[in-house]
């Protein structure tokens, strides 16, 4: 506006006021009129960024699904294929312990065995020392009973 005031001044001089009025008030309407135009114009743009910018987030929306889905299915898949390998893992361990458990029965068995056997003679000569202990007890007894009549 101030250099509409002061080019106003230089053309009164040289013109006159109806003229540089009406000059003045017609670059006042062009400007009012550009400005207008921009802001529609400025509007309009807004609207197509707008409109793109949401249409290319709802693409980047629907591949990211699209990849999260793919991402959750290929995890599913290894999940499940470690899951596999770790039950077959444990079946192998499991066989391992049961095969090692037998042998380890079959020693304790082999062992009790043994002990049993060892008892079986332990007791074998605890009661031939308790026959001859009984016998000797027996005949001091007699021995006694004989020497006190």
């Amino acid at each position: 506006m101030p250099l509409t005031a002061k080019l106003s001044r230089e053309f009164y001089d040289k013109f006159g006021n109806a003229v540089v009025d009406e000059l003045v008030n017609w670059f006042n309407q062009v400007d009012a009129t550009y400005k207008l135009e921009l802001r529609d114009l400025n509007e309009l743009n807004f609207a197509r960024f707008d409109a793109k910018l949401e249409q290319r987030i709802a693409e980047l929306r629907a591949e990211l699904r699209t990849g999260l889905a793919s991402l959750e299915a290929r995890f599913e898949a290894k999940l499940e294929q470690r899951i596999a390998e770790l039950r077959g893992e444990i079946a192998t361990l499991e066989g391992r312990l049961l095969a090692r458990l037998g042998v380890v029965e079959g020693r304790f068995v082999a062992r009790l065995g043994v002990v049993e056997g060892r008892f079986g003679t332990l007791e074998g000569r605890l009661v031939r020392w308790m026959f001859l202990f009984w016998v000797a007890s027996l005949g001091t007894s007699i021995a006694l009973i004989e020497l006190g009549r």
